[in-house]
């Protein structure tokens, strides 16, 4: 069973988080509500997610404090922000919400299919993520395990060839969203792209070198 990414919805409009609601629940994902900033940081120190939406124009710690908050630690540093403001104050405006850490800015009354789109991209990017950690995780269990009992249940040839198969089909999914992504796509989500595709070639690589022959200077 796949389990759901998390989506951390940030604004201090109870309307405003019932809106986004609406908009991101086509998605089948988990959505978190936060009302400011303060519970933004507190629901990040236990979960993990895969983007947060968050409001600029908040009392208190406005959005881009709490960025700035989050790109600090290094457990969120990675995790895709997307602002959004109900007021455009122009570029320079623009260009605070990027320097804070934010992937897109995108300015309210928005449109719910293009917000979806993007919001969508990034979970299908961290749902990849995912299964890359659980694929190297199983790969590295298994074969310690069957350097210990290589003459046990099954022969380590149809161990890596079960591996290989596995990670092949998760090379699969890289490359067509990878595709995807050349089509329409900002430049933060094609570099983490290209980030999980360099993973999965150094786990190739290491699967290769594993394989009888090529190794221990066989010719």
């Amino acid at each position: 069973m796949v389990q759901k990414a998390k989506i951390l919805l940030v604004d201090d409009r109870p309307e405003n988080l019932l809106a986004l609601e609406a908009i991101l629940s086509a998605l089948d994902q988990t959505l978190v509500r936060a009302s400011s900033g303060e519970e933004a940081l507190k629901a990040l120190l236990t979960d993990d997610f895969a983007v947060i939406l968050l409001d600029v124009q908040m009392p208190g710690m406005d959005g881009f404090e709490t960025a700035a908050h989050i790109k600090r630690r290094e457990r969120t540093r990675d995790i895709p922000i997307i602002f959004l403001t109900a007021i455009n104050h122009g570029p320079h405006h623009t260009f605070r919400g990027y320097a804070a850490g934010a992937v897109d800015y995108i300015s309210k009354p928005f449109d719910p299919w293009v917000l979806r789109a993007k919001v969508s991209v990034f979970v299908e990017l961290y749902m990849k993520n995912c299964q890359l950690r659980e694929q190297a995780t199983l790969l590295r269990l298994q074969l310690e395990s069957g350097r210990a009992a290589a003459d046990e249940a099954r022969e380590p040839a149809g161990l890596l060839a079960e591996l290989s198969a596995r990670l092949a089909a998760v090379e699969e999914q890289a490359e067509a969203l990878s595709k995807q992504l050349d089509e329409s796509a900002d430049a933060a989500a094609i570099a983490t792209a290209a980030h999980l595709e360099r993973k999965l070639t150094g786990l190739r690589r290491a699967l290769d070198a594993l394989e009888p022959g090529t190794g221990d200077g066989a010719s």
